[in-house]
């Protein structure tokens, strides 16, 4: 599942990945892993990544939208 971090952190805060990385003090490559879905982030740095940035976990996952969910199921 993707994380929308990147769009997240630019709306709350108008930063980039690269500034949260130096305010979370965690290397720009953990945060660009979690923003391309390569990698997702822990309990403790998902509650760190909410609490720097001012937004609920909600916020940063994407929704898949009910139809959608519904149109595959009937289309497979």
């Amino acid at each position: 599942m993707k994380i929308k971090i990147k769009e997240t952190v630019k709306i709350k805060r108008g930063w980039s990945l690269y500034k949260l990385a130096k305010v979370l003090d965690l290397p720009q490559q953990t945060i660009y892993s979690w923003a391309n879905g390569r990698t997702q982030p822990s309990y403790d740095n998902m509650d760190r990544l909410c609490e720097t940035i001012g937004c609920g976990v909600g916020d940063l996952f994407e929704a898949e939208p009910v139809q959608h969910k519904l149109n595959l199921a009937v289309n497979q």
